[in-house]
């Protein structure tokens, strides 16, 4: 498996996840994408440190090519996933906790 197939297949969990499993539905919230757009600044901020100073280095072969302040567009990808997942993760123990 290519890092750009796990990259989909873990944006594709993470969809269903807050949407059908967890039902948070925290995709369709403006607040969610408004935090994303903070929370990606910072990311391509780190991104682009650890990738443009190699201390991160991908394989050509497994990723797609293009890429966002020195790291390949699978890096937002898998960030996308996991800032979803945490927060939907979250605020269903929140509200199973709250009952």
């Amino acid at each position: 498996m290519t890092y750009t197939q796990a990259a989909v297949l873990g944006v594709v969990g993470t969809v269903l996840l807050d949407l059908v499993v967890l039902r948070t539905r925290l995709l369709t919230r403006k607040l969610f994408w408004t935090a994303y757009a903070i929370i990606v600044f910072f990311q391509l901020v780190t991104n682009g440190i650890l990738t443009g100073r190699h201390v991160v280095t991908y394989d050509p072969d497994v990723i797609l090519g293009p890429r966002v302040v020195y790291a390949p567009v699978e890096d937002l990808l898998f960030g996308f996933a996991l800032v979803v997942q945490t927060l939907s993760w979250w605020v269903f123990w929140g509200r199973r906790l709250e009952r």
